[in-house]
C-alpha cells in the first residue's frame, strides 16, 4: 500500500500502526526525553554536543515521521523516489551513531557526578540528569537499531515501501 493520491491530504493510518511507525513515536517521546532532560539542566563541554545530536536527530525524525504519517515522501527531491534506504540511512547512521555518541558522553558525565550522590551532599547534584539522559539516550538509540533493521529487513526482500 502506497501514500494516498497527491491532491488529498489526509492520514496514512497503515504506516501508524505498522512497527516503524509505533518505533517512530517511542523515538520521539524518548528523543524529547533525553533532550529535554540535558537542556532543564546546567550543562558544560561535551554535553552541548549530545544535546546538538539529540535535538538534530529528533527534527529530522520529526521530518521523517511526518512526510510519512501524510503520504507525502514523494515530494522530497530524490530521497522521496528511495523512501525506505531514506529510512534506513537516517536509522542507522544517524539515529545509532549520534545517539550512542550523546549516550555515552552522558553517562561519562554522569560518572563523573557520582560522588554527589551520597548522603549529606548540600550541592547542586546534576547525577541524576545527566544519569537519566543516559538512559533515556540508550534505549532510542535501541529504538533506532530496531527500526533500521526493520527497514533492512524490507529491503533485503526486495521491498520498495516502508509498510
Amino acid at each position: 500500500p502506497g501514500p494516498p493520491a497527491r491532491g488529498s491530504l489526509s492520514l496514512h493510518r497503515a504506516y501508524l500502526r505498522s512497527p516503524l511507525g509505533l518505533l517512530r513515536l517511542g523515538q520521539l517521546a524518548l528523543g524529547a526525553a533525553f533532550w529535554v532532560t540535558v537542556a532543564a539542566n546546567k550543562y558544560e563541554g561535551a554535553a552541548h554536543f549530545a544535546l546538538f545530536a539529540a535535538v538534530l536527530v529528533w527534527l529530522l525524525t520529526l521530518a521523517l515521521f511526518g512526510l510519512s504519517l501524510l503520504g507525502r515522501w514523494e515530494l522530497v527531491p530524490w530521497l522521496g523516489s528511495r523512501w525506505l534506504l531514506t529510512n534506513l540511512v537516517h536509522d542507522l547512521a544517524l539515529g545509532v551513531g549520534l545517539y550512542a555518541a550523546a549516550t555515552g558522553i552522558m553517562g561519562h558525565k554522569a560518572g563523573q557526578r557520582s560522588y554527589c550522590n551520597l548522603p549529606g551532599y548540600s550541592q547542586h547534584c546534576l547525577y541524576g540528569a545527566y544519569l537519566s539522559a543516559s538512559v533515556c539516550g540508550g534505549i532510542t538509540a535501541c529504538l533506532y537499531l530496531f527500526s533500521g533493521l526493520y527497514c533492512l529487513s524490507r529491503r533485503c526482500r526486495d521491498q520498495r515501501d516502508i509498510i
